[in-house]
């Protein structure tokens, strides 16, 4: 028996904006404001009232926005359910995976029908957060720049998350031309999402209206911010620390987002969905927690955990979706599962299309339906880090 046995998801329950690089089209949005409105069109293209099919709002977000503090109460006002209460997520880049499993948990238990999980970021103009230090020399304050510096050190350890990557790296003997051909290899399964007019994409994509100016909106209906690439060009970028593997072209970049995925029971999921005769079941969840700065590790031992708890095994499964900030996190898993990592992450992973944070994976999860869908059902695996040490994953049952 698997961990769940009541969570679904509806087929076509869910969407995901395009990913705008930071510092781009996104870089002014509220990213609670940006995911409510979206939220809101997309329920409206559904013809869904949320008010009157929503019990809980579960806003998984990391990095802080001005109205924060209300902020699943807030969003759920803003996207057309005033009376809809609510629970923030935050788990660093497995928001999305933690907050599948809540809402999970809470169906299996009874506590509610229908949940929607709003997963939204911002890492444009990140907040820098001060603190009163009145014993400091000269009233001087604390200071803390939320996206850059912890991204540059754990504060657990120290290390920033390149370093991270650079460790596992050596420890596995993996070369930076080991690298780069993979590398290569996420980017051409990139473009395959964006064959015949993006036609993949388009299942679960949702255009982004905003404004320019006062009198001027644009539309925002691909991703940006993602770079063309080739063999030559990745063998003539340098590692980023010196000694390494990783190039800029093998490592992510942050970005600006939102997704949302209604997880309901067996019935309702039935009667939201777009197909039913497709059934998409949660199984179960997995979290871990490895040696301090082996952040590439960490789904690992969160994978197995979820396998387990599902009573699957590696070989059960049709899809394979990592979040991999780094290169190496994909080396990494391919080598520990003893599985080709050139076969999985097929139709794009956040490597090339950005790092928004808590979205990131929810549109991974996404990915990972469809594309289970495409091979006629099965079972998928969504996975990745949690910044410095920590890891999660979630197993699905398509079809």
């Amino acid at each position: 028996m698997s961990m769940f046995n009541k969570a679904y998801i509806p087929y076509g329950g869910y969407y995901s904006t395009p990913f705008s690089k930071w510092q781009s089209s996104f870089q002014n949005e509220n990213s609670i404001e940006l995911g409510a409105r979206s939220s809101k069109k997309w329920f409206e293209s559904k013809s869904i009232a949320p008010n009157e099919v929503l019990d809980f709002l579960y806003l998984g977000i990391t990095v802080g926005q001005k109205g924060v503090f209300y902020g699943s109460s807030w969003a759920a006002t803003m996207m057309g359910a005033p009376d809809v209460p609510g629970q923030t997520v935050m788990h660093a880049c497995a928001t999305s995976s933690t907050t599948l499993y809540n809402a999970a948990a809470s169906i299996e238990v009874g506590n509610i029908n229908t949940g929607y999980c709003l997963l939204t970021d911002r890492c444009s103009n990140g907040p820098h957060t001060i603190w009163p230090n009145p014993k400091g020399l000269g009233g001087q304050v604390i200071s803390e720049n939320w996206n850059l510096d912890n991204m540059a050190a754990d504060p657990s350890t120290g290390e920033g998350m390149i370093q991270t990557a650079e460790n596992v790296a050596k420890e596995n003997g993996f070369t930076k031309e080991e690298a780069d051909e993979l590398t290569l290899r996420r980017y051409e399964q990139y473009e395959d999402s964006l064959k015949n007019d993006a036609a993949f994409q388009k299942r679960y994509m949702q255009p982004v209206e905003i404004a320019v100016s006062k009198r001027e909106t644009k539309v925002v209906d691909k991703d940006e911010g993602v770079t063309n690439t080739s063999s030559e060009a990745l063998r003539r970028l340098k590692p980023t620390i010196g000694g390494g593997i990783v190039s800029f072209g093998g490592q992510t970049h942050p970005a600006d987002g939102n997704a949302g995925i209604i997880v309901t029971t067996e019935e309702h999921a039935e009667r939201l969905s777009t197909d039913p005769s497709i059934p998409i079941q949660i199984l179960s969840y997995g979290h871990s927690r490895v040696e301090k700065a082996r952040m590439p590790t960490a789904p690992v031992p969160a994978v197995r955990m979820a396998l387990e708890k599902a009573g699957l095994s590696i070989e059960n499964i049709t899809t394979i979706k990592n979040h991999n900030p780094f290169i190496v996190n994909d080396l990494y898993l391919g080598k520990a599962l003893e599985i080709d990592p050139m076969h999985f992450n097929n139709y794009g992973s956040s490597l090339v299309f950005g790092h928004p944070q808590a979205p990131t994976v929810g549109r991974l999860v996404i990915e990972a339906i469809e594309e289970t869908v495409d091979k006629g059902g099965g079972y998928a695996l969504v996975t990745g880090c949690a910044a410095g040490d920590n890891g999660a994953a979630i197993v699905l049952k398509v079809g």
